[in-house]
Order: C-alpha cells, then sequence, then structure tokens
C-alpha cells in the first residue's frame, strides 16, 4: 500500500526525470493538501540540485479551487531556450508521458521582493517586474495522468514543468495593454485554443503578486532576472513527439517550438 513518502516520492520523479522514462502510475501516496505538495516539491528541487531560473504559475479552476483555497499553484523551471523568428525551436518532452506547450506571458523579475513581507497590492507587484515577454511555457511530466490526478499531483512533480521558451520583450509593457491581447495556441498549424491574460483573477500581473506571496510563505528568495510563466492564456492541450506548437500574441508576435522525445541524462 503507498505510504506518505515525500522525499520517497520526490526521488521517484527525479529519477524517472533523469531516465527520460514514463511512470505507469503515481509514485507512492498522493498528496493530500498543499502542504504536502510542495513538500514533496521542495525536496525534488532540493535533490534536482540545479539551478531555477524561473517560476510557473498555473491556474487551479473551480470546483477545486475552492476546496484548496487557491486560484492559483507554482512550479520551478530549470532550462529555458530563446524563441527563433526563422525556425521552430526544439523543446524536449517526456515521451510516454504528459506533454504540451502553453501560450504565455513571462514576467522578469527586476528587483526581489523585500525580506520579510508576506502581502503585495497588484501595484507593489508591478513594481518588482522590469519586463514582460511573450513565450511558451512546456508543461510535460513523466506521469500521463499528472494533470487528471488535480492540481496537488501537478505541484509534486515541479508543476509538470520542463521548460520555458522565451520570446521577445512587449515595448512599454506597462502601456501596451498586453494583458487584453488576442493570445492563439495552434497545434502542427491548427488553433487549439484562444483567450487574454485578463481572464485570470488579477490578470498576469496577479500571478506575480501569488508567486511573491507564496514563495514569503515557503521561505524561498526570488532574485534579480528569474522569469514568472504567467499562466496558460488559451488553455492547456495535450500535444506529443514531433508536433509544432505555435503561440500567435494578436499578430503582434508569433513563435514556435518543435517537441522532441526528452534524452536520458547523462551529467
Amino acid at each position: 500500500m503507498p505510504i506518505r513518502d515525500p522525499a520517497g516520492i520526490a526521488g521517484r520523479f527525479l529519477a524517472a526525470r533523469r531516465a527520460a522514462v514514463p511512470l505507469a502510475d503515481y509514485p507512492g501516496c498522493a498528496p493530500g493538501d498543499l502542504a504536502e505538495a510542495y513538500r514533496i516539491q521542495d525536496h525534488a528541487i532540493s535533490g534536482w540540485g540545479r539551478d531555477v531560473i524561473g517560476w510557473k504559475v498555473g491556474r487551479v479552476m473551480p470546483p477545486v479551487s475552492e476546496t484548496l483555497g487557491t486560484e492559483r499553484l507554482a512550479g520551478p523551471i530549470f532550462a529555458a531556450a530563446p524563441a527563433d523568428a526563422d525556425r521552430a525551436v526544439a523543446m524536449p518532452v517526456f515521451d510516454g508521458g504528459f506533454a504540451a506547450g502553453e501560450a504565455e506571458f513571462l514576467l522578469r523579475i527586476g528587483a526581489a521582493p523585500p525580506a520579510g513581507k508576506t502581502r503585495f497590492t497588484l501595484d507593489e507587484a508591478a513594481e518588482l517586474i522590469d519586463a514582460v515577454h511573450v513565450g511558451i511555457e512546456i508543461a510535460s511530466s513523466p506521469l500521463a495522468t499528472i494533470n487528471a490526478l488535480g492540481p496537488l499531483v501537478v505541484i509534486s512533480d515541479f508543476g509538470n514543468n520542463n521548460g520555458l521558451l522565451v520570446g521577445p520583450a512587449v515595448p512599454d509593457w506597462r502601456t501596451s495593454g498586453f494583458e487584453q491581447w488576442d493570445v492563439t495556441t495552434l497545434i502542427d498549424g491548427r488553433a487549439v485554443g484562444c483567450g487574454k491574460a485578463a481572464a485570470f483573477p488579477d490578470g498576469a500581473i496577479g500571478s506575480a503578486r501569488f508567486l511573491f506571496e507564496l514563495m514569503a510563505a515557503r521561505g524561498i528568495a526570488l532574485r534579480p532576472g528569474q522569469w514568472i510563466s504567467s499562466g496558460a492564456i488559451g488553455g492547456v492541450h495535450d500535444a506529443h513527439v514531433g508536433q509544432r506548437v505555435e503561440a500567435d500574441f494578436g499578430g503582434r508576435f508569433k513563435i514556435a517550438c518543435t517537441l522532441i522525445e526528452a534524452q536520458p541524462d547523462r551529467d
């Protein structure tokens, strides 16, 4: 019978990620609350031993959000690649696991949140951001059913993240109205989702505020230069190795990636 073993669960997820092999089932007893889910994530971050270059923020939808008492979740990002205007960049995902590419606005932290501050207004959160870029979050996990099993399971495996494609900066982002742009996600040239960041609770800046408050509560220091991937604008749509994922930001920017099979870690 599965037991509650945060370190063991984290270790089994990390072993699957390192070997680039799928997991048939959740590797232990699934977390029962947010504290346990983030505890598993903390063990995984420590065990992975790599630099956290950013954080993904994802939505928690009703009625689960009401049960958990949160509208968002977070997970670490360890790898990023610059978008190329002339070609689709290769981004690895776990073949046989879960994979998706999500059109998102990426907020860059310009100043670390003040030590000891645990609550932020939207204006205070915005002041800590020095740039907004377009991007694609690569959502992928060795566990194919990760999203179906719910937000607590998502949190426990790096928030279901396996990389970030960083596109161009939004000029004059504070006055650009970027949160009102129509953003479309396409897979192999077919539109699969469309939305606006303004549809998020408190918009994309609301994702930054959530992260600043969550990290303060977890005792994790954020630093300038880290990214905040602020949430899937056109929804989350399964994709597969070999497919092309494109994000169209209101006709202003278009970036794309091709999903390739993740390879075993040789380090």
